[in-house]
């Protein structure tokens, strides 16, 4: 039998247990800040921070050293890291788990651990958005499991979001040879499916319509042709870009107001889009649509035989005071037209050369003062 402390022993144990209760307790939580002091002990953490200080998580710092200590098994690390990033993955923090996945992938493991790795890092970053670098790493997975059909089914879904439908479909295909049942593999596949033939119909759609546009503006290039009518190359830089926005009926958009064209109605006749310029007042009126057989008179006495414009104070356009005119740039002349001739006459007339698919003509007052110094000095020809 073993015998207990002495007396004295007794008297120094209680004397040492008087004292600690007389000394104030320094180790307690703050009573108003316990719940922060208490989520920094490891154990205890609802999250662990981004970077871990070992001067600010000591103990934290020691446990992360004891899990991946550089001694461990190459394999056992990278498994380690693979869980690590699979929570991550868990709480949706793609960027930490896919960095988690690619130092698992930066240890010596068996090729299986690999396959695993590379599939749950293309997840992350398929999430992400790194679609390609999703598909290299899927790519990367089946070199080492062929038959992985997870990493099948995140490379379909790759292949589906870079409208790659064809290799998504494939990609499906393969993977319902491993499980038929598979209902992933089997809505991506009707997707995709789905998708990569409304997109040939398109395509043939797209395909058509642009053979008709072209038929159509060689007709309507055929019809200005026939005409001998002058359309003037586009100067250096210039470039027609609306030239393949045509009409039912077929156009020639290249002027250089939004939806002027010229098109080739049913009846094969043009109609053009022409500017009207006022010099005097630095005005113009756009007639969108003037056929070719209408009179320039016809248009003038609509525009100008009711209300006058609100520039024209003196009310000086009156129809018949009105005389057309065209410049000829290349020879610095004008020539006067016929008011009742037709549109169609003016630009067949030898010196008229349509400018960006939009005629163009001066109108001016017969005889009024801006007339006759507007003329002065120029060679004026006359209508024949």
């Amino acid at each position: 039998m073993t015998e207990g402390p002495g007396q004295d022993g007794q008297d120094a144990m209680d004397a040492l247990l008087d004292e600690l209760k007389s000394r104030p307790y320094r180790g307690g939580f703050n009573r108003d800040t316990w719940e922060e002091e208490f989520d920094k002990i490891p154990m205890f953490m609802k999250k662990p921070p981004s970077e871990i200080d070992p001067t600010q998580h000591p103990d934290l710092a020691c446990l992360q050293s004891m899990i991946f200590d550089d001694e461990r098994p190459p394999e056992e690390q990278a498994k380690m890291y693979k869980d690590e990033g699979n929570d991550y993955f868990k709480d949706k923090d793609y960027q930490k788990a896919s960095t988690s996945y690619s130092e698992g992938l930066k240890k010596s493991c068996d090729p299986d651990l690999r396959a695993v790795l590379f599939t749950n890092r293309a997840a992350a970053q398929f999430h992400l958005g790194n679609l390609r670098s999703a598909l290299s790493d899927v790519s990367a997975a089946r070199k080492l499991r062929p038959n992985h059909l997870k990493a099948i089914i995140r490379g379909a879904l790759c292949h589906l979001e870079l409208k790659n439908f064809a290799e998504a479909v494939s990609w499906c295909q393969e993977g319902l040879k491993l499980d038929s049942t598979e209902k992933k593999l089997l809505e991506v596949r009707t997707k995709a499916d789905r998708l990569q033939r409304a997109g040939q119909r398109d395509a043939r759609k797209a395909k058509l319509k642009e053979q008709k546009a072209r038929v159509q503006r060689e007709a309507l290039l055929r019809a200005i042709q026939e005409r001998d009518i002058k359309l003037l190359p586009l100067a250096a830089g210039e470039k027609e870009d609306d030239e393949e926005e045509e009409d039912e009926g077929g156009s020639l958009g290249v002027g250089p107001i939004p939806g002027a064209t010229v098109s080739l109605g049913e009846d094969d006749r043009l109609t053009w889009p022409v500017l009207f310029l006022y010099p005097e007042h630095g005005q113009t009126d756009f007639i969108s649509a003037f056929h070719e057989d209408s009179r320039f008179i016809d248009h003038l006495a609509v525009m100008f035989a009711g209300e006058p414009p609100p520039w024209d104070l003196e009310q000086k356009y009156q129809p018949s005071h009105l005389e057309l005119y065209f410049e000829d740039d290349q020879r610095g002349e004008i020539y006067q037209l016929d008011v009742g001739s037709s549109l169609l006459q003016a630009l067949q007339h030898p010196r008229y050369q349509v400018k960006a698919a939009t005629p163009a003509f001066l109108v001016l007052v017969r005889r009024s003062p801006f007339c006759q110094n507007y003329l002065r000095g120029k060679k004026v020809h006359q209508p024949a």
